[in-house]
């Protein structure tokens, strides 16, 4: 189940301490009101979650993953590792 952001349409609330996560599964539709304060709300954009550092991805990684890898070994001619 994805996780949503909710935040109050008219500033912050001291019930519900403004914004909110709240897990609810996708096909139902967006709260109209905090389940605490009964207030309005609406949906938040919320951050991307990302590594910070990726991982280099690896022979075996890319092999694994059904990709198909590829060694340079001339201006347009490749050998298939």
């Amino acid at each position: 189940m994805p996780i949503y952001e909710y935040e109050p349409e008219d500033g912050n609330c001291k019930t519900c301490g403004g914004r909110f996560e709240l897990r609810r599964p996708a096909d139902r539709e967006p709260l109209k009101a905090c389940p605490l304060c009964r207030k309005p709300v609406r949906k938040a954009v919320s951050a991307v979650n990302s590594p910070r550092h990726a991982k280099p991805v690896s022979l075996r990684d890319a092999k694994s993953a059904g990709f198909q890898v590829l060694k340079r070994l001339d201006e347009g001619v490749y050998e298939k590792l």
